[in-house]
């Protein structure tokens, strides 16, 4: 590792230990105590093995950030292969998300994303779902059917933090009006990156769990990706 590499690891790590350090006077979004509750979708279409395996060995830090300003209920969705869009229960424990990641291999395959959008929805009729993260690489359906989803999404409170790696060009246009219309953010990712992969799940865990304040706390001492996320939710 570079000095120069060492050093900004280093200033993000300081940062985030003043973050849980003063998480306890952050404003708590949720009233009665309820958890925050994440819709966590993954693309497993072949080309995302690698970020599928990246977001595995993420996925405890998001809990652990998010468990300084409120509880996180997360549910894992995930589509592959010839029609297989599948999610599991609410999870509150990250080594049982880590156990049934471990078990998913990803398979050829087109994205659906319709059906992702749909089961949030007929979640949220049931339940308070406090944000939507999709994390992909591509888009291969009607948009206006997705942009009229995000729009019921919008409805009910959900805004989607979509994480997309690479630079498609199509799909960077697609996601970003899903993001827009939902009253979330849409960040591209370096391929193969982990730490930036890391800051946006981060982020978006802390606002599911605590609200648009407490990601302006977390994006005012870390910066970076969070503070990509924060100015652009409406």
């Amino acid at each position: 590792m570079s000095k120069k590499s060492g050093q900004l690891s280093s200033n993000i790590s300081k940062a985030v230990s003043e973050f849980l350090d003063k998480a306890d006077n952050l404003p708590k979004a949720h009233e009665g105590g309820r958890s925050g509750k994440l819709v966590f979708v993954m693309d497993a279409t072949a080309s995302r093995a690698g970020t599928w395996d990246m977001a595995s060995k993420l996925q405890g830090e998001m809990f652990a950030k998010s468990s300084a300003v409120g509880s996180l209920d997360l549910q894992l969705v995930f589509f592959r292969g010839y029609n297989e869009c599948r999610s599991t229960r609410w999870l509150s424990n990250p080594m049982d998300l880590l156990r049934l990641m471990s078990k998913v291999s990803c398979l050829a395959g087109q994205t659906q994303l319709e059906r992702v959008l749909k089961h949030t929805i007929a979640e949220a009729r049931t339940t308070e779902v406090d944000a939507l993260v999709y994390v992909g690489d591509s888009m291969e359906e009607d948009l206006d059917t997705l942009g009229a989803l995000a729009g019921e999404l919008k409805l009910h409170g959900v805004p989607m933090f979509i994480f997309q790696e690479g630079h498609d060009v199509i799909a960077s246009g697609a996601f970003r009006q899903l993001a827009v219309i939902s009253g979330g953010a849409h960040c591209t990712l370096d391929h193969n990156s982990p730490q930036q992969l890391g800051q946006l799940l981060n982020a978006a865990a802390v606002y599911a769990a605590g609200g648009r304040g407490a990601l302006d706390e977390h994006a005012r001492l870390t910066g970076g990706m969070a503070g990509k996320l924060l100015k652009q939710l409406k």
